[in-house]
Order: C-alpha cells, then sequence, then structure tokens
C-alpha cells in the first residue's frame, strides 16, 4: 500500500490533491503537512512514506530549500514539486535538484492522477504542456554544480547547513540536534570542504541560492 505525504498550506488544494490520490490509487495511506517543519517531522516519524507532493512556497519552504532537503535527508522518498510557477526555468532546476515530477497548480484533476501514477511507477512526470519547453530549457552549469554538492552532504551534514542558514550558532545548532558542539564543528568542516566555501556566511548563502520568489505574493502585492 503507497504512503503519501500531501504537503501544501492552503486545505482546498490539499483536499484537492487527496481526492487525485484516492482515485489514483488504491488504498493509499494519506498523510497531510501545511509548513516545512511539519513535513520534516512527517517523514521522520512515518519512515514507510513514497512520495510528497510539495508545495513550493509553503511556509518554512522558500523555493527549491525545502526539496533539496527532503532529498538529502530522505533520499529513498519520491518528490513532486507543487507550485503556481510553470516557469520551464523553474521546473529544469527543480528536476536538477531531484524532483521526480512537476504539478503546476492549474492541473486537472484527470492530470494529477496520472502524475501520482507515474511517479509511484518510478517515472518521471511533467505536465503534456510543459514538456516541449522544458525539454528545450538546459540545465545551468551553476545549478548542476550546486545540486552535486548539496548531494554530497549527508542528512546530518544538511541538517547543520540549513541551521547555519537560520544564523545559529554551533551551541544551538548542538541543542537542537541533541549532539555535542566537537560535533557540530567536525559536520561545519565538512560541510565547507564538500560546499567549496571558507566559513559560514558563504555556507548560508549556498543554501539561499534556492530561494525562488512565489508569483502568488508577487500578483497580491
Amino acid at each position: 500500500m503507497p504512503t503519501l505525504l500531501i504537503a501544501d498550506d492552503h486545505p482546498l488544494f490539499r483536499a484537492a490533491l487527496r481526492h487525485a490520490a484516492v482515485e489514483a490509487v488504491a488504498d493509499t495511506a494519506i498523510h497531510e503537512a501545511s509548513t516545512l517543519e511539519e513535513v520534516l517531522q512527517a517523514l521522520d516519524a512515518t519512515p514507510g512514506i513514497d512520495l510528497v507532493l510539495l508545495d513550493l512556497h509553503m511556509p518554512g519552504n522558500h523555493g527549491l530549500a525545502g526539496l533539496a532537503a527532503v532529498r538529502a535527508q530522505y533520499p529513498g522518498v519520491a518528490v513532486v514539486v507543487v507550485s503556481a510557477n510553470d516557469d520551464p526555468r523553474v521546473v529544469r532546476r527543480a528536476l536538477d535538484h531531484g524532483a521526480a515530477g512537476y504539478l503546476p497548480k492549474s492541473t486537472g484533476l484527470d492530470e494529477l492522477r496520472d502524475a501520482i501514477r507515474a511517479v509511484l511507477a518510478c517515472e518521471q512526470w511533467l505536465p503534456p504542456g510543459l514538456r516541449a519547453s522544458v525539454s528545450r530549457t538546459q540545465s545551468s552549469r551553476a545549478d548542476a554544480d550546486l545540486a552535486a554538492r548539496l548531494a554530497s552532504l549527508s542528512p546530518q551534514q544538511f541538517r547543520v547547513l540549513t541551521l547555519v542558514a537560520q544564523g545559529l550558532l554551533n551551541k544551538q545548532i548542538a541543542d537542537r540536534l541533541d549532539v555535542q558542539e566537537r560535533t557540530v564543528k567536525a559536520h561545519l568542516s565538512a560541510i565547507f570542504e564538500r560546499l567549496g566555501v571558507r566559513n559560514r556566511t558563504q555556507a548560508g548563502v549556498v543554501l539561499r541560492e534556492l530561494e525562488l520568489s512565489d508569483p502568488a505574493r508577487q500578483m497580491e502585492g
């Protein structure tokens, strides 16, 4: 029985995704989350989750950072990015950072069902209307390099990097992760080496390169 995690801060859209998932696959176990923190907690508490439908701009998530976090800490879990942004360049970046598929929020129920079935069958999925434009969009060398560097981090190293980007000090990180401070320092040394940076500030900048603007918020402004 497949297990899905629907991660979106809009209850109506979560309901639509749940409806599509139930119709797509029989006997599907479904969990829900409305923030990135809840996503990571659910993945930690439920090791059997097969697929995450991840909103690109839910609270706590800033563009592709949430995708990178899930892929780094739970590499066996497939992630389909959900977003109002259907820019082929953004879709290409999401795929480069490990997304198994991409769902614009304008996607109809039939395509939602197709997407869920395809990804659970270990296939990559894009909406038919985006496939040609995305295939013509080349990966940037910078994005490919960034994805490779982030992929080289262990799950715990990525957690440390995330907390460094939030401005936490070594002792605070040690308390948050329930480890000794010298362990945090060792992780930081490895992080700096693998990311090719010299200090905490540069490490935080690497993670912030994954941030994307939210089209919905731009329209509200």
